[in-house]
């Protein structure tokens, strides 16, 4: 058993707080906010843990293996470098960074060190992107031909947009489906309130092989959405988030002469919490040292696909 920190008990931070606590790897010691409702918030549910305002004195503590880190994502560079420097392995919540240059200054501090650098894609752990990741590898409905995705409503942030805050999910999940970057990239970006940063975008990605993926990301939305649409040769695959229990709708082709006719498949999904899943992963990561899930430069891939969609005008 590990144990760990945990820094920033907000909104997604509650979350992480409560696998991390409830997983049979770790041993969460500690949470750090700044926020004394926050901090009232966390004594409340798990009044054995230290509670501290200062992360600079939860991190030094020698015993502590990882640092998990849920605070705004401007403060991500800053806390996640000093606990690597203090050889603390770490969990950053999306994204790692909001600058490339900061991404590859983490990895060589984490590389010099020997420590992980892992980061909160939590449909990389689910159960409906894993299944869609077989179907691919496999080429069970042959080729994909267009993807669609569509991520709205989420809290409005003031220090990331919402291509750093909900494409990035969209796009962790496409580098890990297709393992490839696109040769063409449009963005429409929307300004809807004024002291806001963009809080709407529409994003046009092409492949190699005529692969052209639509993703629309909008934290103002009455409906949250959650619905990834993916039309391979043979069949159209439905991914909806929102959906219990019946996540993963298969489309079959039924004849290559009337297009518009399908057989339906539901198949069965592994339901279990993505963040359960990613503690556990973490876990048998520092163990066995073996972060495979974020070789080859992942987080810098994602970074830099990142900054272009965000820096495209249209």
């Amino acid at each position: 058993m590990y144990n760990a920190c945990l820094i920033g008990h907000g909104y997604w931070g509650e979350k992480l707080a409560r696998n991390f606590s409830n997983s049979e790897f770790f041993n969460l010691v500690s949470i750090v906010d700044t926020k004394k409702q926050n901090l009232n918030s966390a004594k409340k549910k798990y009044p054995s843990i230290d509670l501290n305002e200062n992360y600079i004195d939860a991190i030094k503590n020698s015993l502590l293996d990882l640092v998990i880190i849920a605070t705004p994502t401007s403060t991500h560079f800053k806390i996640a470098q000093f606990a690597l420097k203090n050889n603390k392995h770490i969990l950053v919540e999306k994204p790692l960074s909001l600058s490339l240059q900061e991404v590859k200054k983490l990895n060589k501090i984490a590389k010099r060190k020997k420590r992980h650098i892992f980061v909160d894609y939590p449909f990389l752990f689910s159960g409906t992107i894993n299944f869609i990741k077989k179907i691919i590898d496999k080429k069970e409905y042959g080729n994909i031909l267009e993807i669609e995705s569509y991520r709205e409503q989420a809290p409005v942030r003031r220090d990331a947009n919402v291509i750093w805050d909900l494409c990035t999910h969209d796009i962790s999940i496409l580098n890990f489906l297709i393992e490839k970057l696109p040769y063409k990239i449009k963005t429409i970006k929307k300004k809807n309130l004024k002291k806001f940063p963009v809080d709407q975008a529409y994003v046009n990605l092409k492949y190699k092989n005529n692969l052209n993926v639509f993703i629309k990301n909008s934290w103002l939305s009455p409906k949250k959405i959650r619905l990834i649409i993916i039309k391979f040769e043979r069949a159209v695959l439905y991914c909806d988030e929102n959906e219990s229990i019946y996540k993963i709708k298969i489309y079959k082709n039924k004849s290559k002469k009337d297009l518009n006719n399908f057989d339906l498949k539901i198949p069965k999904i592994d339901l279990t919490e993505p963040l359960f899943k990613l503690a556990k992963y973490i876990f048998y990561s520092i163990k066995n040292n073996n972060n495979h899930l974020f070789k080859n430069n992942f987080n810098e891939k994602i970074t830099i696909l990142l900054e272009k969609i965000n820096q495209y005008n249209d």
